[in-house]
């Protein structure tokens, strides 16, 4: 193999779920940026904060789509219209996930079940839906947005650090499953990272202080852009061989 790596990806089309705000908007930006079309994800399709014209002044296709991750009938349909759009889905970036904190003593059933609609079920549905399709092109690359939370304990997080260990090992399982069809399955785990929904917790002195002394080596919240270079490098020609890994993104946190 003698060509040098390469981190551009002209001519494929990506997914990216949860794209209007912080990490989403940052992952679909830098996938233009590199020549992919981009479809975003939205709750509220009409409400894109302008990403739509962001990505056109890249030069770059872009469709919005209405995908409440809690519906799998809406993430059937999405997957739908981004292959009848652009003719193929070569990368889907399963970024939507809340994380309400709430001490596990307070966690009701109705809580319960939505954490897990969002950042379990719909993960798993979206990557069967363009699973499906990518198994018929023999091609494609799946990332997973995980967290630390899914390899060390959050107070007030139970739920939430539950979906993302279980995300860790959904990667592991589809990755090892669809891995003969050229399907390669990661995922990346982030620590704190600036962005509207870290923003009232970050914001009292306290939790930011706690955070930036975790956060081990680096001693500073992330970006979304930092978060957005390991998503494109996973989905690459230079990650060919990666697959069926959690690359933590966490600034030392759990080496400590």
């Amino acid at each position: 193999m003698t060509d040098f790596p390469s981190f551009e990806i002209p001519g494929r089309t990506a997914l990216v779920t949860g794209a209007a705000r912080g990490i989403g908007r940052a992952i679909a930006l830098t996938l233009a940026n590199a020549g992919a079309d981009v479809a975003i994800g939205l709750r509220d399709a009409s409400a894109d904060a302008g990403l739509t014209a962001e990505i056109e002044a890249l030069g770059r296709r872009v469709l919005p789509l209405q995908m409440d991750m809690a519906s799998p009938e809406q993430i059937r349909a999405a997957v739908d219209a981004v292959v009848e759009r652009f003719g193929r889905l070569d990368i889907l970036v399963n970024n939507a996930g809340i994380a309400p904190g709430n001490p596990a003593e307070h966690v009701t059933e109705a809580d319960f079940d939505h954490t897990l609609a969002v950042n379990l079920k719909g993960t798993f549905f979206a990557s069967q839906a363009a699973g499906r399709v990518m198994i018929r092109q023999g091609y494609g690359r799946i990332v997973n947005l995980g967290s630390q939370a899914g390899a060390v304990a959050l107070p007030g997080e139970a739920v939430y650090c539950m979906t993302k260990a279980a995300i860790a090992h959904l990667t592991r399982c589809l990755a090892i499953e669809w891995g003969p069809h050229g399907i390669t399955v990661n995922a990346v785990a982030p620590t704190f990272v600036e962005t509207p929904g870290n923003a009232d917790y970050l914001a009292e002195p306290a939790n930011r202080a706690e955070v930036l002394e975790r956060i081990a080596a680096l001693h500073r919240l992330g970006e979304p852009m930092e978060v957005a270079g390991a998503v494109l490098f996973l989905v690459s020609p230079a990650a060919s061989l990666v697959t069926g890994e959690v690359m933590l993104i966490d600034g030392g946190w759990t080496s400590r």
